[in-house]
């Protein structure tokens, strides 16, 4: 038998344990609530500031009608302000899941579609029509939803099927589930979506000119309307577009340039200068791939941001540029510089073609020597083309070193020839890095043709609405140039993968980018 005192003793133990136990599930439950408390107030401050900028993006809509904008502007502005505006609903969905109410069943509905568009008939029927219970199911209806799918030139409707069958023992119904679309319950397929893309991010066309296009085509569809399908797809790539940067970013040789592009300062009727960088592999890289990164500034700090500097897990691969001075704080982190010998050739070219110089003459001779030189190389492997450079490049350079250093004691200071032979006497290094190196090209002409579409789009675009359309803009045009770049019809790629992204597992995003993409699924 058990004492009291063992009893007690027992009791008392029983009780520190309970007690212990009690302390312990507080103390998770207190943990668990502290946790919940950050989500909630971190996201209530993403909810607090999408809805601010939401705010101000509707007050300018409403103030700019008042702002001496030409009819041109006002238009552009518009539709970025549209655009924005859907990608910051779409952000806000994201964090805060709308509540259905009454008032959703209130809205008006869609239009239906012309009935004289071509139509092309989808069908969607279940797998198997034997129910659980093992009757035959018998089909009863069906749901049918229209979406406007477009063709260069040419609109349909894609008449959506979706058979109900029912079993007439246990009365289940049985339903193919809606196919999952960018934007869900949207008017427009993929095709459609891709076409407006294209043509404004690739053919640079503004959307009050494709509203134009589109309604010689036989069905008008709203600028307003256009802008919100460009905001949608702007969120929607954006995963794809990070998946890309990342790609890029484990390459051990990039190129990078930026080039300007003005933003509207909306509230001022006035623009000022941003810019778009663009980073890329190089021609020896089988990977081809270009970001292009939008900013408000040409600050050095943007190009750090991009590769991730400074720190650890950052870029520390050479880079090729020119002598922009945004990109020195990179080369004190880790990065090696390449430079580029175009820039180098250039000057002396201007001083031969402007001012017919004797000096700009006879160095232009030694940059033909070692460009000749590049062009035997371009297609050997690694090893072979370092060894050729080094055997037939690298006495040039040495004779134009020398005799630049010549040509420098005798002319005075502060003359056009001095800067042009101060300009490769300063980073010789850098110039003549690549010659022993194989992954390095000799120049930054690469990149700098990837920039060039830009500068056309720049007469139809007269500005970026705003930041956030840069970026936008910026992210799209990486999907179409990386497309381009590895051969592919950008409205082709852009079309499969707007159909794919919203079943696309985020673990397989990788399969969707430009140098991957297979049409074969």
């Amino acid at each position: 038998m058990i004492d009291t005192t063992q009893l007690d003793q027992l009791n008392a133990q029983q009780l520190r344990v309970t007690v212990l136990s009690l302390m312990e599930k507080m103390a998770g439950q207190s943990a668990a609530i502290e946790r919940k408390d950050r989500e909630i107030a971190f996201k209530q401050a993403v909810i607090d500031k999408i809805t601010h900028e939401m705010a101000v993006l509707k007050r300018l809509k409403f103030a700019a009608k008042s702002e001496a904008y030409s009819s041109e502007q006002k238009s552009l502005l518009d539709e970025t302000i549209d655009a924005d505006l859907e990608a910051l609903q779409r952000e806000l969905n994201a964090v805060q899941p709308p509540v259905k109410d009454d008032a959703d069943k209130q809205k008006p509905k869609r239009q239906p579609l012309p009935g004289n568009l071509p139509r092309r008939e989808i069908r969607h029927e279940p797998e198997s029509t034997t129910c659980a219970c093992g009757c035959q199911l018998k089909r009863i209806g069906e749901d049918v939803a229209e979406k406007l799918d477009y063709q260069p030139g040419v609109f349909t409707v894609e008449r959506h099927i979706r058979g109900k069958w029912v079993c007439s023992q246990c009365e289940t119904l049985i339903q193919a589930p809606v196919p999952a679309h960018v934007i869900d319950k949207g008017l427009p397929t993929a095709g459609l979506l891709a076409q407006v893309l294209v043509a404004k991010y690739a053919d640079h066309l503004p959307l009050y000119r494709q509203e134009a296009i589109f309604a010689r085509a036989g069905f008008g569809i709203a600028r307003s309307t256009l802008a919100q399908w460009v905001g949608a797809c702007g969120v929607q790539l954006q995963p794809l577009v990070q998946a890309l940067r990342a790609e890029l970013l484990r390459h051990s040789v990039l190129h990078a340039d930026e080039t300007p592009v003005q933003m509207l300062k909306p509230g001022a009727g006035k623009t000022h200068r941003a810019y778009l960088w663009s980073y890329c592999t190089t021609t020896y890289n089988p990977t081809r791939a270009v970001v292009f990164d939008f900013a408000d500034s040409r600050g050095g700090q943007h190009c750090r941001a991009f590769l991730g500097l400074p720190g650890h897990d950052g870029w520390h691969g050479s880079l090729v540029c020119d002598d922009f001075s945004g990109y020195k704080a990179c080369f004190q982190m880790g990065v090696s510089e390449a430079g580029c010998l175009a820039h180098a050739r250039r000057k002396f070219h201007e001083l031969w073609v402007n001012h017919q110089s004797t000096i700009g003459e006879q160095a232009l001779k030694f940059f033909v020597q070692l460009y000749e030189v590049e062009r035997e190389v371009h297609e050997l492997d690694v090893p072979e083309r370092r060894r050729i450079r080094q055997e037939r490049s690298r006495p040039v350079a040495d004779a134009l070193h020398l005799w630049l250093t010549q040509q420098r004691r005798k002319l005075p200071e502060g003359s056009a020839t001095i800067k042009a032979i101060d300009y490769s006497l300063n980073r010789w290094a850098a110039l003549t890095r690549y010659i022993d190196d194989g992954n390095l090209p000799a120049d930054n002409n690469w990149v700098e043709n990837q920039i060039r579409p830009i500068a056309i789009g720049r007469s139809n675009w007269l500005f970026a609405g705003s930041l956030r359309a840069g970026q936008r803009a910026a992210a799209v045009m990486s999907l179409v140039h990386s497309a381009r770049l590895n051969g592919h019809d950008p409205y082709a790629y852009l079309r499969d993968i707007l159909e794919r992204l919203p079943t696309q597992p985020a673990s397989r995003i990788d399969e969707l980018l430009p140098h991957r993409w297979s049409t074969v699924i």
